[in-house]
């Protein structure tokens, strides 16, 4: 089940779906890594950047603050981070942390990917 993110750059009452959700698998994942972090970071930040066998590839690093060009999204008390260029990316994408026998990690569900590559770490939109 994915948490509903809200923005917290909006001002109004009124909710809005996120246009990137975490399931909560992904959101303890991210926690649990995050505490073994020193000093603790402010939260998670989530991009598509240039490069990969398709064209782009998703990264996710700690940040200590959100940049100038970031919408801040909060799922529960963790804070995500993603700059508009990537937004509109991941506009609709759910991330997930997925484990099975041959492997553990996240895996992101976007309606927008035309194609993936080979590897599944790379995509064209």
């Amino acid at each position: 089940m994915a948490t509903i993110a809200q923005p917290l750059t909006d001002q109004s009452n009124t909710p809005k779906q996120a246009p990137l959700n975490l399931t909560d698998g992904a959101i303890a994942k991210v926690r649990e890594i995050m505490a073994t972090q020193d000093p603790l970071p402010a939260g998670l930040r989530i991009g598509v950047v240039g490069g990969g066998c398709s064209g782009f590839q998703y990264s996710m690093s700690f940040e200590n603050q959100a940049g100038m060009m970031d919408k801040v999204f909060k799922f529960d008390d963790l804070k995500v981070f993603v700059d508009a260029t990537s937004l509109m990316y991941l506009n609709g994408c759910v991330v997930d942390y997925v484990e099975t026998l041959e492997a553990a990690g996240f895996k992101f569900e976007n309606p927008n990917v035309k194609s993936t590559c080979g590897c599944g770490s790379s995509f064209s939109a």
